[in-house]
């Protein structure tokens, strides 16, 4: 891997890890140019977690991304030294750098908006190289919303969850939205397909889960910057997806108010650098549709991974902002 002589310590594991577990080790070397740590990435160790990422294939494209797609676009992530993937089993080894001493976002908190600022430019320098970029068809892999059976596995997952999730999250939602909220929900589960299939042709390479909880702000490689990792969601989709995802529940609901308009402007002028023809009345038509993005996410990713006492909060958290924020856009009309 390093192609030197390297000890390692005792591994320690970070983040919440829903999905995947993710550990970090200590490295020992005379060669420079190896690192003093790096984060191995494997499966999930609950059963739950672990069935659903096998099943949708997000080990298998998270290996992809960084195999085939990472060197192609321009966002900042971590560099993977070794990467090997069991095409039978979906096991998997990433073994990537470690990007410490930036620090996670929290998704419970929120961010301020510089903290938005950085992350939508770094968004756009996912987006832009690839904008309209034919090859992604090609791409197999990809998850995208012209495949035959997504919508309908989609809506019919929805469908099947949707109480569990009310059961849970119901009461937060009409504690901070009203029964308009709870409404909307059950609304978008008889519209879904309409919401999925009204999408259009696919754009670029989206990242399908751009929230706080997966970036990285700070001191990356000695630059004051953002860095994005977790890419088990990829997708050829609409960049605004990813947008409207991230403020959607990224902000606490007032401070989105006041400055989303300012934010769209900023990821229109940043997309201007790849892409000639983008337009903020385009991209903020799309905006407001895509508030539906987060609230699906919410309602399926909350009822298929395991439990944890922080996940609850995260998710309520998305739940309620994101509902809110589909309501702030109208965007069952749009539909």
């Amino acid at each position: 891997m390093f192609d030197a002589e390297v000890s390692a310590g005792d591994p320690h594991r970070i983040g919440d890890g829903l999905v995947g577990l993710n550990l970090r080790v200590s490295l020992q070397s005379e060669a420079v140019h190896v690192p003093s740590s790096v984060v191995v990435k494997l499966m999930s160790e609950d059963v739950t977690s672990r069935t659903t990422a096998v099943t949708l294939g997000n080990y298998m494209r998270e290996v992809r991304f960084y195999s085939e797609i990472a060197p192609t676009v321009e966002v900042r992530t971590a560099r993977c030294h070794f990467v090997d993937f069991d095409d039978e089993t979906h096991n998997f080894v990433l073994v990537l750098d470690d990007l410490a001493p930036a620090r996670q976002g929290n998704q419970i908190t929120g961010c301020d908006e510089m903290t938005a600022k950085a992350a939508v430019v770094e968004m756009t320098r996912l987006h832009g190289p690839r904008w309209n970029d034919p090859t992604l068809f090609d791409v197999s892999w990809l998850q995208r919303s012209t495949d035959p059976s997504g919508p309908e596995t989609v809506s019919a997952v929805y469908g099947a969850v949707k109480g569990g999730f009310l059961d849970v999250f119901g009461e937060a939602i009409r504690d901070t939205c009203g029964m308009a909220g709870v409404e909307l929900v059950h609304e978008l589960g008889v519209a879904l397909m309409a919401f999925l299939t009204g999408r259009g042709v696919p754009r670029t390479l989206v990242h399908g889960d751009f929230r706080l909880d997966n970036l990285l702000f700070g001191d990356v490689n000695g630059d004051s910057t953002c860095a994005v990792v977790d890419w088990q969601t990829p997708a050829h989709g609409d960049g605004v997806t990813d947008l409207a995802y991230f403020l959607g529940a990224g902000l606490l609901p007032d401070l989105r108010r006041a400055s989303e308009d300012s934010l769209v402007s900023l990821y229109v002028s940043e997309l201007r650098r790849y892409v000639s023809d983008v337009n903020f009345d385009e991209v903020w038509r799309r905006y407001r549709r895509e508030a539906l993005a987060g609230v699906v996410m919410s309602v399926v990713a909350s009822q298929i991974v395991q439990r944890t006492d922080r996940g609850d909060d995260m998710f309520r958290a998305m739940a309620t902002r994101h509902v809110r924020h589909a309501l702030d856009m109208d965007s069952l009309s749009l539909l």
